[in-house]
């Protein structure tokens, strides 16, 4: 009478899918809901955030369609250095906001996961990294 119920022998695969496509529809609506607060905005207003940034306009509109984790491996590249991001940011916002933009449009986001997951980076991010002059001009400042 008290028996347990026993759950299907697939259960621990479709929850794995159902969390992925979660995770997708996610950030499909960060994303999405970041261009959408951007098209709502007139075009003075984007004008006004794009100056507030430091950036043109048509920049703004293209970065903002990366979505919200598009310059999450700085963060990793940054510690991996030793270079504090929050500190960075903190202490010089025009460098980290450079960083992050270049970070955004770069193009070799494969390799610095690859470089970052074996450990590799320090010694290659100079091959590839739009950031790499700025990174090593960080570096000799802190020794």
């Amino acid at each position: 009478m008290n028996e347990q119920p026993t759950a299907h022998p697939d259960y621990d695969d479709l929850q794995s899918i159902f969390s992925a496509i979660a995770q997708w529809v996610a950030r499909y609506r960060d994303a999405f809901g970041i261009r959408n607060e951007l098209a709502n905005c007139s075009p003075q207003e984007v004008a006004g955030i794009a100056r507030d940034l430091k950036i043109a306009p048509g920049e703004l509109a293209s970065l903002a369609t990366k979505g919200p984790d598009a310059a999450a491996l700085l963060r990793r590249l940054l510690l991996a250095l030793g270079v504090d991001p929050n500190e960075l940011e903190c202490g010089d916002p025009a460098v980290m906001r450079d960083l992050q933009r270049l970070c955004i449009t770069c193009g070799y986001k494969r390799q610095c996961e690859l470089d970052l997951a074996s450990g590799a980076i320090t010694d290659n991010f100079r091959d590839y990294c739009p950031n790499a002059f700025t990174l090593d001009a960080l570096l000799k400042a802190k020794q």
